[in-house]
């Protein structure tokens, strides 16, 4: 018998796999460690004119399809109107069967808006003027939305020298959702172009009302910004790297690469690895001291299209799977933290499914008894956020690891739109447990499993990051008096 599309039991191939999500996983609430929403739009409350720039606007996922379903760029990320890049996507969507934007544009459009018609070139209109008529009204601000989705707290990424000025509204609001920044020094830490790193440096130094001329007062300047962030709660860090630095560095080295990259110089190769490697570790040992969780997104390789690049800038859709070296930098680095007993929390997201099982054993090798899952095997990320990218990655995990220890899902996104994401995950992982109990792999004890399933969707990030604790400290503090 065919199941209809997008039922109420989508994705959920047993009796028990449905028990498990619509009793177990979809009452949890979300908490979304790590996206990249900007805070300025939720501390005004933003609310958007149309579902175009809601919905289309910096999501290179859309774009991406677009332009291999023979969109013209005008309609992309071009000067053509809301509704014409909005029709097109309409056409395209069709085109996507078996991608996941299919399955995320339409449970997009049924969580939201309760659509439930296709979308396509004939329904564009339709579901056009529906949605719009609904973002006019107060429930649909970006507040309204993200309550929509019951969302506890979610993390925007932020630079160390963002002043973080929306946050501090946020903190003082009486909005219920928790909005944290995570401190992502990646531009701290990419000497390549001397010009545009210096730039950045002098940006970095006003920020923290420190001259920067020598790395001791890069480490000063990035320390204070480390405090700032967390007297605003923040309670993670995060990195976007090919791989992970590991060359060997003396102080003096490092100290040296740094004055020469701060006068204009060119640096060799060798040297930009020193400088990154021990960049990383600085930066670790920050978050070691704070007891923050420290993620690395690693694998992926960026900015291929010189041409497009040129035009229209980083992130819009010309980045793909790398096929980087990971092991042995990976060991190396983690090791001297661990070492030297400066090892934090940590999060280990992979971009390659060729690597899946040697992240899920490299986590394997520094728990120390600590705390439960102190390094984790993150979800599918980019690429893989999709239903065979997070199969794969619960299988690894679970072959190798301890998938109860889980932190679960997040969105990595850009869109308000995004949080259906959640839904798609706690499915496919309901559906993966719900198989092996009715094959007998797992004891049919909907107790323990069902406590499992909890634990991934909501509770186990809830203990790990701590965020709870973090907002009780900050209401103590007062910190927008402070700031």
């Amino acid at each position: 018998m065919k199941k209809p599309f997008l039922d109420a039991d989508f994705l959920l191939q047993t009796e028990t796999a449905r028990t498990l999500y619509h009793q177990h996983a979809a009452p949890q609430p979300i908490i979304d460690y790590h996206n990249h929403l900007l805070p300025d739009q939720i501390a005004e409350d933003k609310q958007f004119e149309n579902l175009a720039q809601l919905w289309l606007y910096g999501d290179h996922y859309k774009w991406r399809a677009m332009r291999t379903n023979g969109i013209d760029e005008r309609y992309i990320t071009g000067d053509a109107s809301d509704w014409e890049k909005f029709e097109k996507w309409a056409e395209t969507v069709p085109y996507t069967l078996r991608n996941p934007l299919y399955h995320w544009t339409h449970l997009e459009l049924q969580r939201y808006f309760g659509v439930t018609e296709v979308l396509n070139k004939e329904s564009a209109r339709r579901i056009w003027e529906h949605c719009n008529a609904l973002l006019q009204t107060p429930e649909y601000s970006v507040r309204g939305l993200l309550r929509k989705m019951n969302v506890r707290t979610l993390c925007t990424t932020d630079d160390p020298a963002d002043s973080l000025e929306h946050h501090r509204a946020l903190a003082d609001s009486d909005f219920e959702v928790q909005v944290l920044p995570t401190f992502r020094a990646d531009k701290a830490m990419t000497p390549e172009d001397a010009a545009g790193y210096n730039a950045y440096l002098d940006k970095l130094g006003a920020s923290a009302a420190v001259d920067i001329v020598s790395y001791h007062d890069l480490q000063t300047a990035l320390r204070v910004r480390h405090d700032y962030f967390a007297a605003l709660g923040c309670r993670l860090s995060d990195h976007g790297l090919e791989q992970i630095y590991a060359a060997d560095y003396t102080d003096a080295e490092v100290s040296a690469i740094f004055a020469k990259v701060r006068g204009g110089e060119t640096l060799e190769r060798s040297e930009i690895l020193q400088f990154k490697s021990a960049m990383l570790v600085f930066l670790a040992e920050l978050d070691w001291e704070k007891g923050w969780t420290q993620q690395y997104h690693v694998g992926a390789l960026r900015n291929n299209n010189a041409r497009q690049l040129r035009q229209l800038g980083p992130d819009t859709g010309w980045d793909s799977i790398g096929d980087f070296a990971q092991g042995q930098a990976m060991s190396k680095f983690l090791d001297r933290l661990d070492t030297q007993d400066k090892l934090a929390k940590t999060i280990l997201y992979n971009l390659n499914p060729a690597d899946n099982e040697l992240f899920a054993t490299m986590i394997g090798n520094f728990q120390d008894g600590t705390i439960p899952g102190k390094l984790q095997f993150g979800s599918g990320w980019w690429f893989l956020d999709q239903k065979d990218g997070m199969e794969r990655q619960i299988n690894a995990l679970s072959n190798l690891g301890l998938l109860s220890r889980f932190v679960g899902m997040l969105t990595d996104s850009r869109s308000f739109l995004s949080y259906p994401r959640h839904e798609y995950f706690r499915r496919i992982l309901c559906n993966i447990l719900g198989n092996d109990v009715e094959n007998g792999e797992l004891p049919d004890d909907m107790q323990l499993i069902g406590t499992m399933v909890e634990n991934i969707c909501y509770h186990n990030a809830k203990g790990y990051f701590g965020f709870e604790k973090q907002a009780a400290a900050v209401e103590t503090a007062g910190v927008a008096e402070k700031a």
